[in-house]
């Protein structure tokens, strides 16, 4: 029996951004977010995220519609998810899914802007895990006879998202 599993990483973007493409997400979803925002607040009353969507629960749509900023920028990312490292320090683990979030805004203040991207990976199949590594095949490739493998220690805001038993 085989065990096929998936990850998703939650990547949390704000104001102390320090990396291009975290401070790319995090300015163009802002200015997004303000022009969504104002579909749902015609007459500013609100200035928070939570209180836009606690006087009008159809805000729960800014999710979506701020994401479209971020879509572009998911993309540069070739498919790999960010930040994820196998033990060799190279990006590894091949996203097609993800979903964008705001966890926190303000149409006031930029400072209290914070959103999250969560990545889906592919399924991979779990090998093993020794200690707190653990070892994944990611395409199933064999090369001389031999399944090629990742290992990797999980990270924060990591979590095995799915696990689906086979019949091998």
């Amino acid at each position: 029996m085989n065990t096929i599993i998936r990850f998703c990483y939650r990547k949390i973007i704000d104001s102390t951004a320090t990396k291009a493409w975290e401070r790319l997400v995090y300015e163009d979803s802002y200015t997004e977010y303000k022009m969504q925002a104002q579909r749902f607040n015609e007459e500013n009353k609100y200035s928070s995220f939570a209180e836009i969507v606690q006087k009008n629960p159809a805000a729960e749509q800014l999710h979506f519609l701020t994401g479209a900023a971020a879509t572009a920028y998911v993309r540069q990312l070739n498919g790999k998810i960010p930040d994820l490292l196998n033990t060799l320090g190279k990006h590894f683990l091949p996203f097609k899914n993800f979903r964008f979030e705001i966890i926190n805004s303000d149409i006031k203040d930029s400072k209290n802007h914070k959103v999250a991207v969560n990545f889906y990976s592919e399924p991979v199949t779990w090998v093993n895990t020794i200690g707190s590594i653990m070892i994944i095949a990611v395409n199933n490739a064999v090369e001389n006879g031999e399944l090629l493998t990742d290992s990797f220690i999980m990270p924060p805001f990591v979590s095995v998202y799915s696990v689906k038993h086979n019949e091998a």
